[in-house]
């Protein structure tokens, strides 16, 4: 559980070091991003090794139609990160969509998951990025909503979203978890 909890830290302090101390951060430039680099991906490291090397303690007991919204959700979640990057149609229609995709991804691993471990990983996750939109619209409150592009990139967008919700549930199989069952 320290691990992951090391990692919930180590991730918030690099992703919140441009928001808490943005003098700080500037005087450093790009080797900055270096850094916020390498600590996201130390961070990603601890909370994988500790959520897979913590003590099972159970908390509740999901239903088991839980699984089906949290695929459900899994795929928004995708698509709504895919947001970030399109220039269709979509573009922009979400101020944060990497951020709200997070939260549907710790909703829905929250939904199926009634162990504590899942709840400090999961949990921790939502807080970060509940806490990140705060910031950034506290920092930047005027956001102007870029143009839309064309439609046929939004096509594209679902046809990713498809292949990489695949990709993540063939691992997910790969690791012994399988999110269908």
């Amino acid at each position: 559980m320290l691990l992951i909890i090391l990692g919930l830290i180590l991730w918030a302090g690099a992703h919140y070091w441009k928001r808490l101390a943005p003098d700080h951060r500037a005087r450093i430039g790009d080797t900055g991003k270096g850094i916020v680099a390498v600590a996201s991906v130390v961070a990603i490291v601890l909370m994988v090794i500790g959520y897979r090397s913590a003590d099972f303690m159970p908390i509740w007991n999901p239903p088991s139609f839980f699984q089906g919204i949290n695929n459900l959700l899994m795929l928004v979640a995708f698509f709504v990160f895919g947001m970030s990057a399109t220039t269709g149609r979509l573009r922009g229609y979400l101020r944060h969509p990497m951020l709200i995709s997070v939260k549907i991804w710790a909703i829905a691993h929250l939904l199926v998951n009634g162990n504590l471990e899942a709840i400090v990983l999961f949990g921790g996750m939502l807080a970060w990025a509940v806490g990140s939109v705060i910031l950034i619209n506290k920092a930047e409150p005027n956001w102007v909503r870029p143009e839309p592009g064309a439609a046929k990139k939004d096509v594209v967008l679902v046809v990713i979203t498809l292949v990489t919700f695949s990709i993540a549930a063939g691992i997910h199989i790969a690791l012994g978890v399988n999110p269908f069952g």
